[in-house]
This record gives structure tokens, C-alpha cells and sequence, in this order.
């Protein structure tokens, strides 16, 4: 029998509880999830305040904490490489062989539909609030953020006193303007 692998590529910027639910979801479709951290090279910006590695530990946490068998899925940063003709080919090279492609972004989406992938809109849950930047401005702003996001990326940030650097990320980008 040969094993079905799916991937998704987010930022994780962080993982909440929107990425678990569509993470399982997916996986109720094939047998393995290459989960993709992307624009790994990114960090210390307000949009990407977390490092490849940090983000690499939030996921990892999140998928043990929510019983995710360790056995059906692959984390793999993916750094941006800004020519999106060959940005398949390079997913391709970096990852174990996979026939399907789970992204809400049209650009990834048409890059991977050219190449001959299956490609499916993974579902989007209670997106007003489930999304990483509403995650990032709970934070700055001292809302309740905690709530929607897995223990392992609270932890996390925690640990790497994550909340004063967004908080001083934004005060960076806004002397900047």
C-alpha cells in the first residue's frame, strides 16, 4: 500500500488552534502531514516576531499536546527563495515525496496545480480570531490571546520572552516610520 503524504506550508507566526484543527483535518485525508515552516529565514519582524527553531518547538509541543501521532508527520523549515518559478522544485528537494498540496494562498496554489499536484483549500476555522496575526495583536496589545493557541506555543513564548519582544518589535517599527 503505498502511503498518501499531504503538505502544508504556513508561517506558524504562531501556531494556534486554527493550524491543529486544519493540521487534523488533513490528516483524516492521508497518511502523513509534511508540515512546512515557512519563510524560515524570517524573525525579529512584527509580522514574523519567532524564529524557524522557535517555531519548530510551538508546533512540535502543539502536535504532542493534541495527540498527533508522531509517526504521520515531518516539520521542515522552508526558507523563502523569491523565485516563484522554481519555488516548487525547491519545496520538492527539501521534503519526503508528496502528491497533495494544502494552502489557502492563490500563488502557492497555481505554482503547485502547474507542477500536476492535487491541490485542496484546507478548511479556515473562526478565521476572525484563528489567525496568527489576530494572535500577534492580542499579544502587543495585552488582549487574551492564551485561549486560542495550544499550551506548547504559551510555553514557548514564554520561554523565550516572547511577548516583550513583539512588544518591542513594534515599538522598533513604529520609531521607524
Amino acid at each position: 500500500m503505498d502511503i498518501i503524504r499531504g503538505i502544508l506550508i504556513g508561517r506558524m507566526q504562531p501556531i494556534h488552534n486554527g493550524h491543529i484543527q486544519v493540521i487534523k483535518k488533513i490528516l483524516d485525508d492521508v497518511d502523513e502531514i509534511i508540515i512546512g515552516i515557512g519563510s524560515a529565514q524570517a524573525s525579529h519582524e512584527i509580522k514574523n516576531p519567532f524564529t524557524a527553531g522557535e517555531r519548530v518547538v510551538m508546533v512540535k509541543k502543539a502536535l504532542v499536546e493534541n495527540n498527533i501521532d508522531p509517526g504521520s508527520y515531518y516539520i521542515i523549515p522552508m526558507e523563502d527563495i523569491n523565485f516563484n518559478s522554481i519555488w516548487p522544485a525547491h519545496v520538492k528537494m527539501m521534503t519526503p515525496p508528496f502528491s497533495k498540496v494544502y494552502s489557502g494562498n492563490p500563488l502557492v496554489k497555481q505554482l503547485f496545480k502547474e507542477e500536476g499536484y492535487i491541490v485542496e483549500q484546507p478548511p479556515l476555522y473562526d478565521r476572525k480570531i484563528l489567525s496568527g496575526t489576530e494572535i500577534r495583536r492580542r499579544i502587543l496589545e495585552d488582549d487574551d490571546w492564551e485561549k486560542y493557541v495550544p499550551q506548547g506555543t504559551i510555553e514557548t513564548i514564554q520561554e523565550i520572552n516572547g511577548v516583550e519582544r513583539i512588544k518591542n518589535l513594534a515599538k522598533k517599527e513604529i520609531s521607524e516610520k
